[in-house]
């Protein structure tokens, strides 16, 4: 794990109350013609939230403080659990081993990165998953459930799956998960009206996702 980043759950009740999302980065160049011209500056998205609109009482503007504090602002990364995307399938739906392809056997590879697709006609995008929840993970190999723990490991600060033995050649391997995503504040200074919270004003506590 880095050492600017702290393995810890933002607090999850406030979290799953808060605001945000992907936000991704796209140059659009208008020519002499009129025609639009699209240029994607980011491979990947990265996701922004507001802790701020998850707090409702003093008792947890409090606990955003001190977590606060203990980050030293943006010093220090931390887990978030996102409310609308956590886990390897739609919010509701139970996981399964069989949940995302993260790979293909070849008879030598034993690491496999955990990665969650999006979409599936026209351009379906991968993200790479690097906070899986500790425990969470099903892995399947050729459809059948990978059972015996003895038999691979999780890296919960990297998202890769390393098996005892490397997956046969052609062997396709799928994994069902939770996640949290990885953040830091996005300030270095909390900026807190305590009349206007009183009177049911939100603060705004920026958190954005860290990438790489």
């Amino acid at each position: 794990m880095p050492p600017d980043f702290h393995d810890v759950l933002f607090p999850i009740s406030i979290a799953i109350q808060g605001s945000g999302g992907p936000e991704r980065k796209t140059d659009i160049v208008v020519t002499g013609s009129g025609r639009e011209e699209r240029i994607a500056r980011w491979a990947h998205s990265r996701r922004r939230y507001d802790a701020g609109s998850g707090v409702k009482t003093f008792a947890e503007l409090q606990s955003v403080l001190a977590f606060f504090e203990e980050r030293r602002g943006r010093l220090y990364g931390f887990r978030w659990r996102d409310r609308l995307d956590f886990s390897s399938v739609q919010a509701g739906v139970q996981i399964t081993p069989l949940d995302q392809m993260i790979g293909r056997g070849d008879g030598a590879t034993k690491q496999f990165q955990l990665i969650k697709g999006y979409g599936s006609n026209f351009a379906p995008y991968q993200r790479v998953i690097r906070k899986p929840v500790a425990g969470s993970v099903r892995l399947a190999l050729d459809g059948v459930e990978v059972t015996d723990a003895s038999r691979f490991s999780v890296d919960t600060h990297s998202g890769i799956v390393t098996f005892a033995t490397a997956p046969a050649a052609g062997v396709v391997i799928k994994a069902g998960y939770q996640f949290d995503v990885p953040v830091r504040f996005d300030t270095d200074s909390l900026q807190i009206d305590f009349s206007a919270f009183a009177a049911g004003e939100i603060p705004k506590i920026p958190v954005v996702e860290l990438l790489g």
